[in-house]
């Protein structure tokens, strides 16, 4: 995939880009693979959980097959399509026994390749899904298992990619995207290759009006609003916040606070992920 950029034609496409979505050859989904769903907003029973979501333009869900339940049967890749929910590409995979499903695109995936998904050693090409303990150490994969047959959890990003260190006892090591390094078990499945449309974060909106066709609403600082709304608010916004710390809407610290509450997996960690400076 490429990107293009507008020319100057009007203030909001200025600093815009575009996706050239020249690695698309199908524009129409497959009908049976597709469901609507009703938007939440970023909402958990009823209640915002995530601020700043809801609108944008209406669409459908795109059913991926992240388990890769079918074991050694080759499948044929027949479209290379858009979808609407992710920045990845997605593939229709049609099996040898006439099925077909939806899986995440790695890079480099044409139509017409061959995929498999196996429980034993095969060959390490794009798009194949084996156990961690039967990839090659130094190999890149995505859409990786956190449990043996949960289905494909992290690494699922457009352009990401994790890469496998090593295989000891009964665990696999991988550097993720983020630089955090950690353990899985060996017997869970990975796919190979690293995931598709990597320019995906060069993309520039260019204007807020597309920004909200994504589902995304404008973020407004705590001290433009009053003071029942935000620990910031009061004052005429320029004004300091005048407290030690910046605090959420609801009182807590908002900055340098560890969030991580799932101390459970925290043995599975051996190297944190490295903040950003800025």
């Amino acid at each position: 995939m490429g990107i293009r950029i507008h020319k100057p034609t009007t203030a909001g496409r200025r600093r815009s880009s575009v996706q050239t979505f020249e690695d698309i050859t199908s524009t129409t989904p497959h009908k049976s693979l597709v469901k609507s769903q009703n938007q939440i907003a970023g909402r958990t029973n009823g209640k915002i959980t995530v601020r700043h979501r809801g609108g944008g333009v209406k669409r459908n869900i795109r059913l991926i097959d992240w388990k890769f339940e079918k074991m050694d049967i080759p499948a044929t890749i027949q479209t290379i399509e858009y979808d609407p929910n992710r920045g990845a590409r997605i593939a229709l995979a049609v099996y040898a026994d006439g099925e077909k499903r939806y899986i995440l695109a790695p890079r480099d995936l044409k139509v017409g390749m061959k995929i498999v998904s196996s429980k034993t050693k095969g060959e390490p090409s794009v798009g194949n899904r084996y156990c961690l303990k039967d990839i090659p150490v130094g190999v890149a994969v995505y859409n990786i298992e956190l449990q043996p047959g949960g289905g494909g959890q992290i690494v699922r990003g457009a352009g990401t990619s994790a890469t496998l260190m090593a295989i000891e006892g009964n665990t696999a090591t991988l550097r993720l995207p983020s630089g955090e390094v950690r353990t899985v078990i060996k017997e869970c499945m990975a796919s190979i290759g690293g995931v598709s449309n990597p320019d995906w974060r060069l993309v520039r909106w260019g204007k807020a009006g597309r920004t909200r066709m994504r589902s995304i609403k404008p973020t407004v600082r705590g001290k433009a609003m009053n003071p029942c709304d935000h620990p910031h608010g009061g004052g005429e916004a320029r004004n300091s916040i005048g407290m030690t710390h910046p605090k959420t809407p609801t009182g807590k610290h908002a900055l340098g606070v560890k969030t991580r509450r799932n101390k459970t997996t925290n043995r599975f960690i051996i190297s944190r992920r490295k903040s950003k400076k800025k």
